[in-house]
């Protein structure tokens, strides 16, 4: 099982979120800020499994709108290994 976390820019969130929930995938919304201009963000935590990891890029890639600024990442995304997952 992996876990991602994807740091996408507010107004990309709800296309996003639906688009990876409409997939299968249960999503957690973090709202955050950061960079240069502090401008608004949104932490994504997706867990998944191995072999969905490609399917959830790909999502974000076809669900993030295009930046204006061509250095302007769309996406910052880390995918981590988990040992153990539990649900209480």
């Amino acid at each position: 099982m992996k876990m991602m976390i994807a740091i996408i820019r507010d107004n990309d969130n709800d296309p996003v979120s639906q688009a990876l929930v409409a997939a299968g995938f249960r999503v957690t919304r973090i709202a955050s800020t950061g960079g240069f201009l502090r401008r608004g963000s949104s932490t994504l935590i997706i867990g998944v499994e191995n072999e969905q990891v490609e399917q959830a890029i790909q999502i974000l890639r076809e669900s993030t709108t295009t930046a204006e600024d061509a250095n302007t990442r769309r996406v910052t995304l880390f995918v981590i290994n988990v040992e153990h997952f539990t649900q209480i």
